[in-house]
């Protein structure tokens, strides 16, 4: 399909549009019922499994006791006969390996009985481990290729769920995913390791302030899931978007976000239709989402729930990623998730929003009325300050990947340099007990409008920063480096270890310094917290994060400057960073490297496809074009010229030139393709700077060349067509 005939078709699909009798109703349920009805939840395993098991399962989710074997079988039984009832055949180990996909294998409940008939069977062994061919996914080294055997262990703290497709329906367990060895090969094993490090370590902080009741202190995520919308025209119209996510080629259009006029607009109607089903969806699967609206580049959108224990949020989240992408096809759309897939417009993160308690204590981020008067709040935020100044790097290297260095440092996303946004309030608060005791704090005040029919209104004791890659929000830390594509399981690994970290060190001294007396804590608390705050104060920035200065003073300051994935993902096996995570049992050396070589491995790949799609693109695509355009002007040129008029253009010696241009760099692009190398971190620093540039030469002739091309005959959809046509 040509560009010219993709815009058509977009045009007529759009102008076509009619909602229509709606793909889902809630005639017969309201939202609050729908809620959850597809999750093996709460009030399912109240109705249906015995007070005895039910109450051993509950300890294993709520407390964290080890799982008792012994109530699997039961369990097992009353989840295929609830599955069945809603239509289930099949059932499914959902697992994230390390390619940062949903990954899943189907099994039928019904096995034959020998007698030409069936039983519908499903066991507890069969719940509880599942063993799919481990071969060829990601290891990084932990296994070898033809050492295929893999576990899937189930994650009995997530519950299971129903996916209901139009000819069936399945159920999905949620496991963790081992090598033979133990080792873990997916994203979701290392967290729950992280969890149980930050519950142990947050308890015995607790224990000294006597608030530890007994539950398990979580951390909680909430992840802002931005997201582009094209039509599915263009989407088929571009091979790049296809194959890459992202479009490797095209000019900026006349208008972009420049006028601003898109960030909370008007919701498009079909793209509306698109946002209800999802969330009608989503909530089936008791998926919490809370906010939609339009984001600030043409054709940019967002979806965000609300905050959720720190595993089922990242289960949520990949369910959301899963969601938007397959019912985006049903209203003839294209959910585009890579980070940046149109140069020059903003890209796309996923704000994670970070904090850790329990349903007794709540958000131990949470200050109060009162900052400077709360102990317990002073030391877990200094903890976290301590963290990030710590190790802000190994927050840099969690959020790496080719896709996501396009936006780190850009207009919509936070620097490379890892800082924490506090706000006016608490940093007068740790200012004051650096100095030698906090004794106030501003307070919040109410904002008068100045217009008499209007209220006035609750007024924080400070603004936001949006520039801050770690900001503080009220009760929370928002981390808003983290890319749209990614799993938020990473950023969370190491947040919640780091912080275990720090609160280990925080424990281990009021412990030491008090000897059990509790009439000495708050003398050593302030003692404590005075000696964190001046030795990492350095990690505090409250202002424009985007500046130059701001570059040089945080060079000032000591904290590392990562821009590229290629300088950060060697973070990961840094003798500091494999000490923290052997230290807590998170990961041991040999599954950071493994880690290491399969992100590194990833970016590397990333790179080279989108090199070979922009030599195919240019040789096949762009350069027949703009023949076809120079054989018509020199024809008009020549027929003028026939009839005794002189007709001289510069356009047609520009365009030689232009394609003499594209088809020199693409020609030297294509030789960098071919390259080999020894070692996969001498091959990601050479795609990083030679063959990205090398890209962004062929790119700015092909660009030009759309600038002359006419309309008709470039093969493309343009910028303007897929931004602005919905």
């Amino acid at each position: 399909m040509s560009g010219h005939q993709a815009r058509l078709n977009a045009i007529a699909a759009v102008t076509n549009y009619k909602a229509g009798t709606p793909a889902f109703s809630f005639a017969d349920s309201t939202p609050t019922e729908l809620f959850g009805s597809n999750v093996f939840n709460d009030k399912v395993m109240r109705e249906r499994l015995p007070k005895k098991v039910y109450k051993s399962l509950m300890r294993t989710i709520e407390q964290g006791e080890k799982l008792d074997p012994s109530v699997a079988d039961v369990v097992a039984t009353a989840m295929k006969d609830w599955a069945m009832s809603k239509g289930a055949t099949h059932y499914t180990h959902v697992f994230y390996p390390l390619n940062g996909l949903t990954a899943e294998k189907h099994d039928g409940f019904l096995t034959p009985d020998g007698n030409g008939n069936v039983l519908a069977e499903f066991s507890g062994s069969q719940l509880i481990q599942g063993e799919p061919d481990a071969s060829s996914f990601p290891s990084g080294g932990l296994r070898a290729t033809f050492e295929a055997r893999g576990y899937t262990a189930w994650d009995v703290t997530n519950p299971a769920y129903i996916i209901e497709n139009p000819n069936g329906t399945f159920l999905c367990i949620p496991t963790a995913f081992v090598s033979w060895t133990g080792e873990a090969l997916d994203k979701k094993t290392p967290l729950l390791r992280a969890s149980q490090a930050l519950n142990t370590q947050a308890r015995r902080v607790l224990r000294l302030f006597g608030t530890d009741t007994g539950d398990r202190v979580v951390s909680y995520a909430g992840a802002e899931q931005e997201y582009f919308l094209i039509d599915r025209n263009f989407f088929f119209a571009r091979p790049d978007l296809q194959l890459a996510g992202r479009t490797l080629l095209g000019s900026k259009p006349a208008k972009g976000q420049e006028f601003e006029d898109h960030y909370f607009g008007t919701v498009p109607r079909r793209v509306l239709a698109f946002m209800l089903e999802v969330e009608h969806e989503l909530y089936k699967l008791g998926v919490p989402v809370k906010t939609r609206h339009n984001e600030v580049a043409p054709a940019q959108f967002e979806i965000a729930p609300v905050f959720e224990v720190s595993n089922l949020a990242t289960d949520h989240n990949q369910i959301i990623m899963t969601s938007l992408k397959s019912i985006a096809k049903r209203y003839g759309m294209a959910c585009l998730l890579h980070e940046k897939p149109f140069a020059g417009i903003n890209g796309s993160g996923k704000h994670v929003n970070y904090s850790l308690g329990n349903s007794k204590l709540g958000s131990l981020f949470d200050p109060g009325d009162t900052p400077h008067e709360n102990a317990q709040f002073l030391v877990f935020c200094a903890a976290m300050i301590r963290s990030v100044h710590k190790y802000g790097h190994l927050m840099r290297a969690v959020v790496a990947s080719a896709s996501n260095d396009h936006r780190l440092g850009a207009n919509e996303a936070p620097p490379a340099i890892m800082s924490v946004y506090l706000g006016e309030q608490l940093t007068d608060v740790f200012e004051q007990i650096k100095n030698g005791g906090a004794k106030s704090c501003k307070k919040r005040g109410m904002l008068q409008v100045g217009v008499d029919t209007l209220p006035p209104l609750p007024m924080d004791a400070g603004d936001r920063n949006r520039t801050s890659p770690f900001a503080f929000t009220g009760n929370r830390f928002e981390f808003r480096a983290v890319g749209s594509n990614m799993s938020i399981a990473g950023p969370q690994v190491a947040l919640n270890t780091m912080l275990a970290e720090s609160l280990d060190y925080i424990a281990t001294e009021l412990e030491k310094t008090t000897g059990g007396d509790q009439s000495k804590l708050p003398e050593a608390v302030q003692c404590l917290l005075r000696d964190i705050i001046t030795e990492h104060e350095a990690v505090i920035f409250n202002g424009d994060g985007y500046s130059d200065e701001w570059h040089k003073e945080a060079e000032r300051r000591g904290l590392r400057n990562l821009p590229t994935s290629v300088q950060a993902l060697p973070v990961l096996t840094a003798p500091e960073v494999v000490e923290l995570f052997e230290k807590y049992g998170v990961f041991s050396r040999r599954e950071l490297e493994s880690r290491q070589s399969i992100y590194l491995e990833q970016y590397c790949r990333t790179i080279h496809t989108e090199a070979a799609l922009v030599v195919k693109m240019a040789r096949t695509q762009i350069f027949p074009a703009a023949v076809r355009y120079q054989s018509e002007l020199a024809a008009t040129c020549a027929n003028m010229k026939a009839i005794g008029m002189d007709f001289v253009t510069h356009t047609l010696s520009d365009l030689t030139e232009k394609l003499r241009g594209l088809q020199q760099n693409t020609d030297a692009l294509d030789a960098l393709v071919n390259s080999h190398f020894e070692s996969e971190i001498e091959e990601a620093a050479f795609m990083r700077e030679k063959v990205l540039p090398a890209m962004e030469k062929v790119r700015s002739y092909a660009d030009q060349l759309e600038n002359i091309v006419a309309d008709d005959l470039w093969p493309l959809p343009s910028y303007q067509e897929m931004l602005f046509i919905k």
